[in-house]
């Protein structure tokens, strides 16, 4: 028994180097006030992102790598949408003029592969604004009333209340 367990821990920390090894992207969270996000930062290197590596109408899990997780400390409002405190993954579905922002139910996704639409617990549109300046890294920015999401020449942002 006891060599089964240790066994089982020895695969469990390889499988998690092996993830993090594969990881070409930084990771943070960010914090606002009752709010926090977790994500991969992945950068531009002079690709065309929106529209081309991340197609518009397609989920996307709003970084890299693990799809990102936003939690609530209390209930509030996202997008003017009521939302109750807890964790959420948090998707997108990038468009040349409208962007959905989903908050769904299953966490700890890789990516959007395995992204069930039946688990969506809020849906908002958000209009993307052009940038003058390139941001290279993609970059989620929170404040008392807002969340930004910014990276090439792209910035959308959600408003929320708590």
């Amino acid at each position: 028994m006891k060599s089964l367990l240790s066994l089982s821990i020895i695969m469990l920390f390889s499988l998690s180097s092996v993830f993090a090894k594969d990881r070409v992207s930084p990771h943070t969270t960010v914090k606002g006030k009752n709010v926090s996000v977790t994500y991969g930062q992945p950068y531009k290197k002079g690709r065309e992102i929106f529209g081309a590596l991340e197609a518009y109408g397609k989920v996307w899990r709003t970084g890299a790598d693990e799809a990102t997780e936003i939690t609530f400390e209390k209930n509030g409002t996202f997008g003017g949408q009521q939302i109750k405190a807890g964790t959420y993954t948090l998707f997108t579905i990038p468009g040349k003029d409208e962007w959905t922002i989903i908050l769904n139910s299953q966490l700890k996704q890789w990516g959007a592969f395995e992204y069930d639409s039946k688990k969506d617990v809020l849906r908002v549109t958000a209009k993307p604004k052009h940038l003058d300046k390139v941001v290279e890294q993609f970059t989620i920015t929170l404040d008392n009333s807002m969340m930004k999401l910014e990276w090439d020449q792209t910035s959308v942002t959600v408003w929320m209340q708590f």
